[in-house]
């Protein structure tokens, strides 16, 4: 099983102006938001507040709506929206919850709440910083 990092989450207010001051004053390249497949919400469950994208080439930063809601109306515990999250990519998203699992590290899974095309689990460090990590599926 392999962890490669894969993005910042940095939540705001004004998404439109976090987004301007990291493409236009640090220069990062915009990722248009069709290349992020999100899930559709489905009734009270989802999230469809605004979210814009940014890179430096390797690594990404997602700029999403702050939602203070968001884990109550998917039945979870942690809010990945709250005040962000650094993400990690894994081959074998089963493999690592079997290590959270063992180490009693609870965890909320998201499965594909935010995107169609990864299965996402979000957890805390011991200071309790949000991490996430996903599989990419289908």
């Amino acid at each position: 099983m392999k962890l490669e990092f894969h993005h910042i989450n940095f939540v705001a207010d004004d998404v439109s102006r976090m987004h301007d001051f990291y493409t236009n004053v640090l220069g990062l390249d915009d990722i248009p938001e069709d290349q992020f497949v999100r899930s559709p919400v489905q009734g009270d469950k989802g999230f469809d507040g605004q979210i814009k994208f940014a890179t430096d080439g390797a690594m990404q930063m997602h700029l999403a709506q702050r939602d203070f809601t968001v884990a109550f109306k998917n039945g979870q515990v942690i809010n990945p929206i709250d005040k962000g999250h650094i993400a990690f990519r894994t081959d074998d998203l089963a493999g690592f919850l079997a290590i959270l699992d063992a180490r009693d590290i609870p965890y909320s899974d998201y499965g594909t709440t935010f995107s169609a095309e990864w299965h996402q689990v979000f957890f805390q460090d011991p200071e309790g910083n949000v991490i996430e990590v996903h599989e990419r599926i289908g």
